[in-house]
């Protein structure tokens, strides 16, 4: 997210769902071109430093998501500036954790998380939080960070979990189908609590959903574009993406 999610990715870069996302879900769009009416979004980090929201706002910016943490070491410190100046600008904005399971706890990622931008509120303005969930980019050779699949499971449990404890909402999910079918089995666990954001790029549609999800509510289809960052669409109109965080 922010930047391409690689092996190589830099630091720097670092839905049946709940009810009412499955209230506001339509079945999987097509490719971008043929889902121009779509809200169009998108995702940033510290690599794009200083934002021109008002340019992405006239540009079709509808909603962004800001990376605020990542493990429980690293805040992006552009994330206020980013944060509060893409909701000057008039887009619904929400805030990101790239997870690093193997470095400490879910519990304690999303306490770190929640505690340095991660929060919710139901204004209508204020996305879910949102776990980033896959390849480790630091280790080609621990491409799952050296969990099982069970156990892998249990920590998007227990983040998930606990972002719901500290905000009310359970988190969006980002992920791919191949990571999450490597990492976690292709779990269903998480289809009827979490909303998806599903990362497919440079097809005519986000394919085949992981881990039993009938519907995507956010898709990262690029990564450049447009818009600051990568390319994003909400599966559902203006109208809903407001009643989406409003929860």
């Amino acid at each position: 997210m922010a930047r391409v999610r690689t092996l190589l990715r830099r630091r720097a870069g670092a839905l049946a769902a709940v009810t009412a996302a499955l209230a506001l879900a339509v079945p999987a769009a097509g490719p971008p071109a043929a889902a121009s009416g779509l809200p169009r979004g998108h995702d940033v980090s510290s690599h794009q430093k200083h934002v021109g929201w008002q340019a992405a706002r006239n540009s079709g910016a509808r909603f962004a998501y800001v990376k605020a943490t990542e493990a429980t070491s690293y805040r992006n410190p552009y994330f206020a500036e980013q944060y509060n100046g893409s909701r000057a600008a008039g887009l619904v904005r929400g805030a990101y954790h790239f997870a690093l399971p193997d470095s400490s706890s879910g519990t304690a990622q999303a306490r770190y998380f929640v505690r340095n931008g991660g929060g919710w509120r139901a204004d209508g303005w204020t996305l879910p939080p949102a776990l980033d969930v896959e390849y480790n980019p630091y280790s080609r050779k621990r491409k799952c960070y050296g969990l099982t699949k069970k156990q892998m499971v249990r920590w998007i449990r227990s983040f998930s979990d606990e972002v719901r404890n500290e905000t009310g909402r359970r988190p969006v999910i980002y992920t791919t189908t191949q990571w999450w079918k490597l990492c976690t089995g292709n779990s269903g666990a998480f289809s009827s609590s979490n909303p998806l954001w599903i990362a497919g790029h440079g097809a005519s549609g986000p394919g085949p959903l992981p881990g039993g999800w009938q519907f995507w509510t956010f898709w990262q289809h690029a990564t450049d574009g447009a818009l600051p960052g990568d390319q994003d669409l909400f599966n559902g109109s203006t109208g809903r993406l407001r009643t989406f965080a409003r929860g």
